[in-house]
């Protein structure tokens, strides 16, 4: 008899309502599939990184994730939003405009979605540009979830700044990706398909927009 595959882990009745409360854009079986793959790939002992924090809704599953394997989840962020953010666009949310300067800033926000959550000690939150604090960081990640800008220079820059840092057995985690142009911005999509093509990563699962692939060889 084939044993029953074991159930895949899931987050607290608390942790998963202060997700569905934050802002933000990720669906709840989206964000299961997240934490599963986070909860695994926190197995390595290495810390979790999310491009792309927004208000924080995807972090508090990350944190919690980090927090059960005792390790952290970094969230890079410069917190003035992304294109399809700004006024006059579709994600437009002028609750999260900084009255004093006349621009997005999503960082307060983000802070009291952790506080809620129970879950600020276990976040470092990177405040900049991806490409600039890719620069500058130099250790193996066990995953890297890119959520970041959907232009295909925000995506590819998040993509070659984050993906040589997954560890051997890590996971890279794409969001938005979207095959038939009808759905969505194709340039998570393309950022996919390289990472397939490079050799170096073998994908893992499906749940809808979200990709998981786990690192399987060297280079991106």
């Amino acid at each position: 008899m084939t044993a029953a595959p074991s159930p895949s882990p899931s987050p607290s009745p608390e942790v998963l309502a202060a997700f569905e409360a934050a802002k933000g854009f990720m669906p709840v079986h989206e964000g299961l599939a997240l934490y599963a793959a986070a909860t695994g790939a926190g197995a390595l002992g290495l810390p979790l990184l999310e491009v792309g924090t927004y208000c924080g809704r995807s972090t508090v599953l990350l944190a919690d994730a980090a927090r059960s394997a005792g390790v952290s989840a970094l969230t890079v962020d410069h917190h003035r939003g992304s294109e399809e953010q700004q006024p006059g666009w579709e994600y437009h949310d002028p609750t999260v405009v900084d009255p004093e300067v006349g621009l997005m800033d999503t960082l307060p926000t983000f802070r009291r979605t952790l506080h809620r959550a129970g879950l600020e000690e276990h976040v470092v939150a990177l405040v900049g540009r991806s490409p600039q604090v890719a620069a500058v960081w130099a250790g193996p990640l066990g995953l890297v979830f890119i959520d970041g800008g959907h232009t295909d220079e925000h995506a590819n820059g998040d993509y070659e700044g984050w993906a040589p840092h997954v560890a051997e057995g890590g996971l890279l985690v794409i969001h938005d990706v979207f095959p038939d142009p009808a759905d969505g911005g194709q340039a998570p999509y393309r950022v996919y398909l390289r990472a397939l093509a490079s050799g170096a990563f073998t994908e893992v699962s499906v749940t809808d927009s979200l990709r998981v692939l786990r690192r399987t060889g060297a280079g991106i």
